[in-house]
């Protein structure tokens, strides 16, 4: 038996409130920060709906603006107009309010305003130290993330963008990136599409398993994604098929799930499943949920093949028998259970279903090994015939 030893450097997320009508509160968290300036982010469909009206009315005349231009992936010319955008309107507070896009466009704005320079052009500005610096001085903006999604990218000090001309995606992380204040709030969830909702749980349950079977896992976030992992299984599906006030109890346990699912993550980092998804989704302009339910069974029958026993606390999260002597065999059912979870929601769950071209799929192969490789999120180096295999696995 070994001693416990390591470290856990925790965000700067000063609070989440959840709850229906939590959006109440949102003025109450401006004013006594004495923040009077708050601009709503967000993207064109819910910059079109009634809920946005919500989101300002809680805000009155502390909203100076509106920025209603993100759309998927996060493209960098909207990342530079809404910098410039925060800066005309002199903001000093910025909501993002929607699914992963406009809180990761958020995120990148922000250090473009922080560091006196265009971050879209800092791709691979992957420092890890910078993300998990101390607490305190937090960031002269502040950002309220509302999520409607389950992407859980209000929970990480990470933000990415995408160069519309190359399809790639550029990665920055700071401490000063992370949301300071977090609502969940499941009445402002009701107008996501059944698809994108279910795909980003999936998306969730993607950053659970990951995060227990990483390299550097840690007890803290093992029991977290565990219980995640038992949320979604029990809540998702009654999030989309019941309605009323059940609803509303399914989707706040889901919120609950996205926010176990990642925080403190930035720790311990995740693995396959989302290094294939970080090269398929720009690249075919797939959603980031749908890739987690394509890649993640197939990410899962990798590592057990490497580490087995890294599969105990997701075994006992979905009551699968985990024999120590034997751990591949519950590895493989816990792989096989995820795989049927997700068949059982209309969401694509192949390359082939998501629209992309089987004679494309080897460009993205050396990027998904390299980036694996960089990250150190498996045991040992991928090759690209393993990343090939992979890919070609997920195809159909």
């Amino acid at each position: 038996m070994q001693i416990p030893a390591g470290e856990f450097s925790f965000t700067r997320l000063e609070k989440v409130i959840f709850g229906a009508g939590s959006i109440a509160k949102v003025g109450h968290e401006l004013d006594r920060r004495g923040l009077v300036r708050a601009v709503v982010v967000t993207g064109k469909s819910l910059g079109a709906s009634r809920l946005l009206d919500q989101v300002t009315d809680a805000l009155d005349a502390r909203c100076v603006g509106v920025f209603k231009g993100i759309s998927q992936h996060v493209p960098m010319q909207s990342v530079r107009a809404l910098t410039e955008e925060l800066r005309r309107l002199e903001a000093d507070a910025v909501v993002s309010f929607g699914g992963g896009s406009p809180i990761d466009a958020s995120k990148v704005a922000i250090a473009s305003i922080l560091n006196g320079r265009d971050m879209t052009l800092a791709g691979g500005e992957l420092d890890w130290a910078r993300a998990m610096a101390p607490r305190g001085n937090q960031a002269a903006l502040l950002h309220v993330a509302i999520p409607t999604t389950l992407s859980a990218a209000e929970y990480t000090p990470a933000g990415g963008t995408t160069d519309e001309a190359t399809r790639v995606k550029r990665g920055v992380l700071d401490a000063r990136l992370q949301p300071a204040l977090i609502i969940n709030d499941p009445n402002l969830t009701l107008a996501t599409p059944d698809w994108l909702w279910v795909a980003t749980g999936m998306r969730a349950l993607d950053h659970a398993v990951e995060a227990i079977y990483s390299t550097r896992h840690q007890l803290f976030t093992d029991a977290l994604a565990a219980k995640a992992i038992r949320l979604l299984f029990a809540h998702l599906p009654g999030s989309i098929r019941r309605t009323g006030d059940e609803q509303l109890a399914h989707r706040g346990y889901c919120q609950m799930a996205a926010w176990f699912s990642l925080y403190g993550a930035i720790n311990v980092r995740l693995g396959i499943s989302h290094a294939l998804g970080h090269k398929i989704g720009p690249t075919w302009n797939v959603p980031h949920g749908v890739t987690s339910c394509i890649t993640l069974p197939h990410g899962m029958r990798f590592m057990a093949g490497i580490a087995p026993e890294r599969f105990e606390p997701i075994a006992e999260a979905l009551g699968i028998a985990f024999d120590a002597g034997n751990p591949k065999l519950a590895a493989l059912a816990c792989a096989d259970r995820v795989a049927a979870f997700i068949a059982g929601f209309e969401v694509p769950n192949s390359l082939r279903k998501a629209g992309v071209n089987r004679e494309e799929v080897a460009r993205i192969v050396k990027p998904v090994q390299e980036e694996v490789n960089f990250a150190g999120v498996v045991d040992r180096p991928v090759t690209v015939d393993e990343i090939a295999a992979l890919l070609a696995a997920a195809y159909d």
